[in-house]
Parts: C-alpha cells; structure tokens; sequence
C-alpha cells in the first residue's frame, strides 16, 4: 500500500508547489512510482510539469465529481515515475459543488485509495486556504508535509494549520500525522531565519525535517523549462535539498 502525502500551508508562497514538483521527480529518480494530485486550482504543479492545460480530459475534477476514476485522469510524465492528476481553474468551483454532496470531506479518500494500490507515494498539492478541497486532501492523507519560510508571520500559519490538523483528525482522520515541517527559502546568514526555526523546533521538537531548502536560482528557473530541478540543473543546491528530503522520508518509511 503506497503513502499518501499532502503538502500544505494556509499560507501562500512558501514553496508548496516546489516542494510537491521536486520531492515527486527526486523519488521517481531512486525508483518509486509517484502520483501527483494538483488540488490547487491555481494549476502551477501542473504547468510546471509541462502539461497542456487544453490537451487535458480528465482532472481532479472529474475525479472529485466522480466522472472518472484517479487512474483514467492520471497522465504519465517525461520523467521517470512521475504522473500527475491535473487541474484547470475549473477545480476552484469544487469547493461549493461538494457542498451538496454527502460524505464530502472524503470525496478524495475514495478516489486515491484504489490508487495507493498501485504507486508508492501520492503528493498532494493543496490551495493556500482552508477550503472543502484542502479538508478532502487532509482527509486523504496519511500524513502530511508543511513547507515554511523562516519569516515570523509564518508561525501564525504554522500555529492555524496545526488547528487544523487536529479538527481533521477530531472529526475525519485520526490517523493523519505530521510527515515534517520543511523550511523552505532557507537563508543561513539571515538573523531572522535562525530565530524563527529555534521557535519551530522549540514547538514542534519531533516534526520537523533535518533537509533544509536554500533560496536557490535554478528551483526558480526550472518551473519556466517545465522541468523538476532534479532534471534541469543536477548539481543546483535545489537539486540536492531534494535528493536530500527524498532520502529523508524513504529512510523513515523504511524504519517505520
């Protein structure tokens, strides 16, 4: 049975949907088969996997809807082990569509669970807000990643999503554990990045991963190549953040 895995933050531009496209290319590199689900209707995971938004049939969506299943609205990519569930902005209309639906928060458990069969890690891309698509991720999950920008307002979010994570697993799932808390952005020499990842540690002294990811050029050139940064620049400081986080979680999994 493969792990599901959703990576989230209340708040935007923290490295998300970095951490979703590299972390997905770095584990297909050492052989996994992985699956990605771009829950936000922002596309970015998509677009930066090189997919054509007017060439798609099927999307989360679909899927969502229960128009088709995750494997008949997975594409393969050009890289290896990697496919990916893709979305337009029509996805932003789920949210209120799923209202009327019953079991709605676990629209997404449903779908991906059949998959989990098959791949060996499902990445979840969620929004930047606590919406019905963000609880249908969380709901699906086993455990989930949180990147964070050493930035003080970024503890607030920290602070917001750990409420939440406990109302999911109050009220839907129990067993949704942190997977880490993955500083992203990561500046050595900045006082305030030392000050704030004290502050997490201090906090959260078991959750949060050793891999660190550096504000590094080729992570933000890669996405305009529709490339992983595993593949468009193999020796980056990006390329090896990854690699690293990669090994992290097979290592856990491994001793789990």
């Amino acid at each position: 049975m493969g792990k599901i895995i959703a990576v989230s933050n209340q708040k935007g531009g923290v490295g998300k949907t970095t951490t979703v496209v590299n972390l997905a290319a770095a584990l297909g590199e050492k052989g996994k088969k992985v699956l990605i689900v771009d829950s936000d209707p922002q596309g970015n995971t998509t677009t930066s996997y090189g997919i054509r938004k007017k060439s798609i049939r099927n999307t989360v969506y679909e899927m969502l809807m229960g128009s088709c299943t995750a494997f008949e609205a997975a594409v393969a990519t050009q890289f290896r082990g990697v496919s990916i569930i893709p979305t337009t902005q029509e996805l932003s209309g789920a949210a209120i569509e799923l209202i009327s639906v019953n079991e709605r928060a676990k629209q997404m458990r449903k779908a991906l669970v059949p998959a989990a069969e098959f791949y060996d890690y499902i990445l979840i891309d969620c929004p930047p807000t606590l919406d019905m698509l963000t609880i249908n991720a969380l709901v699906a999950a086993d455990s989930v990643i949180i990147p964070i920008q050493c930035e003080f307002l970024s503890l607030e979010g920290l602070v917001e999503l750990n409420r939440t994570i406990e109302r999911i697993r109050s009220n839907w799932n129990r067993d949704l554990k942190i997977e880490g808390i993955l500083f992203t952005m990561y500046v050595e020499r900045y006082k305030v990045t030392g000050q704030v990842a004290a502050e997490v540690v201090k906090f959260f002294p078991d959750c949060v991963f050793k891999t660190v990811i550096p504000r590094n050029i080729s992570l933000s050139e890669a996405p305009s190549f529709a490339m992983p940064v595993v593949y468009y620049d193999k020796r980056s400081k990006g390329t090896k953040a990854y690699e690293s986080l990669a090994k992290e979680i097979l290592k856990s999994d491994k001793n789990a």
